[in-house]
């Protein structure tokens, strides 16, 4: 089944209410020539992650890297992980948008070297991505005459090769024209289904969608209960397909838009649901903490926690707050499903330091650097 262009891929109906009791999780990654990445490895990975590290340390990168990589080959990934950070495929002609996008891509800025993007998965086994810049050498003869011949080198293409242990291998490519962008996608289907949230990501429609979806299933209680963290108040909650927003019930004579009680209940109903969206699958958060006051931290880690154990989902998430992480160490450290990794970069080196159970109290009690 072929992919669809959207920074969400739909749950397959034979998913749909029925979560695997064995689920599967990416265990470990590796990183090659991507963005700001020369060669990171992380090698212990859990179902709830949270990735730490200075600003340009690479936590965005990585998410991107993820979410490449579980694409199975799908070009328009790449355009939807530059679409997240506000770039915009319509600004300027074919070379400033290959100058903009695809090079940017790339270690160093340096396209003759393919990005590689490795992860080894406990259900599927290795999965392989590689990224790189071909050049089409096309031979164009006139119409009038066949003695004369022009070498075309066209407009170079972003090529994308997926493999798998299991023996699949394809192949998809973008180019960038001056009027158009053409997209050659595999006809493949999703090993499992991936959502990556920005930290400015708003859909309030498709946030309505998911609620529709969980209540349908009578399993709109986990929504509400990791809402009440924010607004004890709240009695409970609709969706309203003709406005396409979340509406509130907080004892009012009416009942109130969702967003109209502030961000953070909107961050964390958006959390909440995008979970419920990849059954089996893996959710990627930009800045986790974004939109929340620091009191909420700890119970929001645990509304977090409790709908990717219901929903069997892989969660990784990144974070610029030090309270955020104590959070998430303080309320998750004990389960044993937690982990945490910390970016280091330099100008040639990547390096991530992983915590684990004690670990992570004994560095956060000891103020130790894990941000």
């Amino acid at each position: 089944m072929a992919d669809k262009p959207s920074n969400e891929y739909s749950i397959p109906q034979n998913m749909r209410g029925e979560y695997p009791a064995e689920y599967g999780i990416l265990q470990a990654v590796r990183i090659r020539n991507f963005r700001g990445f020369n060669d990171l490895e992380i090698e212990n990975m859990n179902r709830i992650n949270l990735v730490t590290g200075c600003n340009n340390s690479g936590k965005t990168n990585f998410l991107e890297a993820l979410f490449l990589l579980t694409g199975a080959g799908n070009p328009h990934r790449a355009l939807d992980a530059n679409a997240a950070r506000g770039m915009n495929l319509s600004q300027g002609n074919s070379k400033a948008i290959r100058e903009t996008f695809w090079k940017p891509m790339f270690f160093a800025l340096d396209t003759s070297r393919h990005v590689e993007i490795e992860g080894s998965h406990s259900s599927y086994g290795r999965l392989t991505l590689h990224v790189s810049l071909e050049r089409q050498n096309v031979l164009e003869l006139p119409l009038d005459t066949l003695i004369s011949a022009t070498n075309n080198s066209g407009e170079p293409r972003l090529l994308l090769s997926y493999k798998t242990d299991s023996g699949l291998c394809v192949e998809g490519r973008i180019q960038v024209g001056a009027q158009s962008v053409k997209i050659d996608q595999p006809n493949v289907k999703m090993p499992f289904p991936t959502i990556i949230l920005s930290s400015q990501d708003s859909n309030s429609q498709e946030d309505a969608k998911r609620l529709g979806r969980l209540r349908q299933r009578k399993q709109s209680d986990l929504v509400l209960d990791a809402l009440k963290i924010i607004e004890p108040k709240l009695l409970s909650i609709e969706d309203n397909s003709s406005s396409g927003m979340i509406w509130a019930d907080i004892g009012l004579p009416e009942l109130v838009p969702l967003a109209a009680l502030g961000d953070g209940m909107t961050r964390i109903a958006r959390l909440v649901l995008a979970i419920s969206a990849a059954p089996g699958g893996l959710v990627l958060v930009d800045e986790v903490e974004a939109c929340l006051h620091h009191s909420a931290y700890s119970e929001a880690w645990k509304a977090v926690d409790a709908a990717a154990g219901r929903f069997n989902a892989q969660v990784v998430a990144t974070t610029h707050s030090f309270e955020c992480a104590r959070a998430a160490g303080n309320a998750l450290a004990d389960g044993g499903e937690f982990m945490l990794h910390r970016l280091e970069t330099t100008s040639t080196v990547n390096r991530c330091v992983t915590y684990n159970g004690e670990d992570i109290k004994a560095a956060i009690r000891h103020d130790f650097e894990v941000r």
